[in-house]
């Protein structure tokens, strides 16, 4: 039972009282807290010496004057004040960092937007700006042609919102939206239709239906798996769009004050990601060109799975300001690096990051309250002082570091990017996702779109930290930090940035950032991963792209010359053979045999640059895997005893055709994907980390 005093607070009561222990409090006195003064029979003086956490815990003890009587509901969820003077202690350690003498910082600043503005920059930021320009280019009409339902719905209302602005403000002729997409201009409400099988865009294996492998050890992505979460799990489909997959809109005014969630760890879903025939693909298995495509159509998602449930996707409009060129705090992540890959080439989280972070899971991972007890002001602002002066030049003694030190140092630089590293433009989506929709798998396919729209230097700077905030939630039987303490510690310093009017909007969202992180910590082996939907997609529009190209004579003499010389290089005799877990037979070839268009059906060329055996031929079947490849060229290599450690760690890769790189699961079925890209190339190599 809840009950509310006249200070707006809302307690939830017990059946005994203990004067010395602070009452729990429900979620929804976070954005009251946010502003709220100290209580006026505090003198000023008072005030001033005592923290603010601890005055907010005075607070709270001195509105409940009256020992509560009732018992609480097991069903009811809560946040506790103990968790929220973390979040608040955490918020006043940032403070006083800010207020110690450090040199002002370049930030990301929010700008108000222009009526037609916000839609105009929509459509540029998801590869439709020849709908703005009206020039009839490859790449939107590709992008077009590869839209589900929702997603062109959601297209057709930013566009009609634009072109009805700029109609007003008489600016320029605009298209008209039925050249576009055929249809009348007034767009047709939103219906959720029941989820197909097959996507609407899918890449479909003739004759065949997508296929879900038996559950074991390696057919599966667990997330959430643990001795307090539940035995029970719940399937999440890659296969289908999200936003297809909305069967029901949610209520109305479905708000913040609506919202309650558990703080115990047991409260959150586990989930399981079943591999399909073409297994799970990371985001780092895809090339940049691909990954960019995959942003493009993430925010389109992203955007019909917000109308689908009834909650306008907001951005906020930025100034993009240069930041430092050299140092190490303060400075853009794309500067730092392209500072450090002068030194490591192909590295991708800045080297000062990876430092803060191998010294504290070398270190600090069993330290009690490492995170949360804050290290001395003086020596971190030392240190950092310290860092930036010798770190390149490997003269800095890291011995003399302390771990909540190193940890002071470690939230200092995330807060002190220039942009925040979840983005200032998506973070209403991210407030959005907790206080709009109540759902944890709705909430997780939200923030799914949303890690897939990040840079690659923010997506790979978050997943390192990701990762080591995961180690320090294992270790919690030394270090007494639950998921729930690191995620009320960690959310002010991702979601508090240095922008204008920041402070009082993110403060107030106290216990919504603070679930952001929860799910970010639980779920990231989900979010690091493509969802299929997308890469069939991008297949699509790759393939749209080499279709429009085979329409234009690109290729002159030379070229063909070129590309013949190559393909006679490559004809040489040889055995294909065929690879399964059970079988291997050797079918004799004549040269004229290996030409591309006589190769047998279901019959790959697998090259490996660094083997001994550089090519060979493989005849597919039905249980074929990328790991039985692998498996052959290492039994055929295994005799090359110094390489063989860097053969067992390649992997192959697809390489061509309608997709740009593609690094394969092991687990993937080699048949299906030959099936969906017959003009690949396959190739073994060591994979880019």
């Amino acid at each position: 039972m809840e009950i509310k005093d006249s200070g707006s607070v809302v307690l939830t009561a017990y059946h005994s009282y203990a004067p010395s222990r602070l009452p729990r409090v429900e979620q929804s006195f976070v954005p009251e807290l946010a502003a709220a003064s100290p209580p006026s029979g505090h003198a000023v003086s008072s005030r001033k010496s005592i923290p603010r956490c601890r005055r907010i815990n005075r607070m709270l003890s001195n509105e409940s004057l009256h020992p509560p009587t009732f018992s609480r509901s097991n069903s009811q969820a809560s946040v506790d004040s103990t968790s929220m003077e973390d979040f608040w202690c955490e918020v006043e350690s940032i403070k006083e960092n800010s207020e110690g003498g450090q040199e002002e910082q370049t930030v990301t600043e929010v700008k108000p937007a222009d009526e037609g503005e916000l839609e105009a920059e929509w459509l540029q930021d998801v590869g439709l700006s020849t709908l703005i320009s009206g020039a009839e280019e490859e790449d939107g009409q590709a992008l077009l042609s590869t839209l589900t339902r929702t997603q062109a719905a959601a297209v057709q209302k930013r566009y009609n919102t634009y072109t009805q602005t700029m109609r007003k403000k008489n600016k320029h002729s605009v298209r008209d939206v039925r050249d576009i997409f055929g249809v009348a201009e007034s767009p047709t409400p939103f219906e959720p239709v029941p989820v197909s099988l097959v996507p609407a865009n899918g890449v479909q294996v003739p004759g065949k239906k997508p296929v879900w492998k038996a559950v074991n050890s390696n057919s599966c992505l667990d997330c959430g798996l643990d001795k307090d979460t539940p035995s029970v799990a719940e399937e999440l489909s890659f296969e289908v769009s999200f936003s297809e997959s909305i069967t029901e809109i949610p209520k109305e005014k479905e708000g913040l004050k609506s919202q309650r969630f558990k703080k115990e760890d047991s409260s959150l879903t586990k989930f399981i990601v079943r591999k399909s025939r073409f297994g799970l693909t990371e985001v780092g298995d895809l090339s940049v060109e691909d990954m960019k495509k995959i942003r493009y159509l993430s925010l389109i998602e992203l955007t019909a799975f917000y109308d689908a449930l009834g909650i306008e996707l907001k951005r906020n409009r930025t100034d993009k300001v240069k930041g430092r060129e050299n140092g190490l705090f303060g400075v853009p992540l794309t500067v730092l690096l392209e500072n450090d890959q002068k030194k490591l080439p192909g590295i991708k989280v800045p080297l000062i990051f990876q430092k803060l972070l191998q010294k504290l899971e070398e270190t600090g991972l069993e330290t009690e309250g490492i995170l949360r007890v804050p290290g001395s002001a003086s020596r971190v602002k030392n240190l950092r002082q310290e860092l930036e002066s010798k770190f390149y030049d490997d003269t800095f003694d890291w011995d003399q570091v302390r771990n909540n030190d190193a940890a002071g140092l470690l939230k200092m630089f995330i807060r002190d990017l220039p942009s925040p590293l979840f983005t200032v433009e998506y973070l209403p989506a991210f407030i959005a996702l907790v206080e709009r929709i109540s759902k944890i798998k709705l909430q997780l396919q939200a923030l799914h779109l949303l890690i897939m729209l990040l840079p690659d230097a923010n997506r790979d700077t978050a997943k390192a930290f990701l990762i080591f905030l995961k180690k320090v939630v294992a270790n919690e039987g030394k270090n007494k930090m639950s998921l729930w303490n690191v995620s009320m510690i960690v959310a002010p310093n991702l979601f508090i940035y240095k922008g204008k009017r920041s402070n009082q909007e993110e403060m107030q969202a106290a216990a919504t950032t603070a679930h952001i992180v929860r799910l970010l910590i639980r779920y990231q082996d989900i979010l690091w991963t493509v969802p299929s939907f997308l890469i069939t997609q991008v297949r699509k529009m790759n393939e749209a792209a080499i279709n429009n190209t085979k329409k234009q004579p690109i290729f002159d003499k030379s070229m063909r010359k070129l590309l013949r010389r190559k393909t006679l290089e490559r004809e040489r005799p040889e055995k294909i053979e065929a690879t399964s877990p059970r079988t291997s037979k050797t079918l004799p070839t004549s040269p004229s045999s290996r030409r591309k268009s006589d190769i047998p059906e279901g019959v790959i060329r697998v090259h490996a640059p660094l083997h001994s055996k550089v090519s060979m031929a493989i005849q597919l079947n039905g249980q074929t895997k990328a790991k039985d490849i692998l498996a052959r060229f290492h039994c055929e290599n295994s005799h090359d005893s110094p390489g063989s450690l860097k053969i067992q760690n390649q992997s192959l890769y697809e390489i061509g055709g309608n997709i740009g790189q593609h690094c394969l699961d092991p687990d993937a079925y080699m048949l299906d994907l030959y099936h969906a890209n017959p003009h690949a190339e396959w190739v073994i190599k060591p994979k880019t980390s």
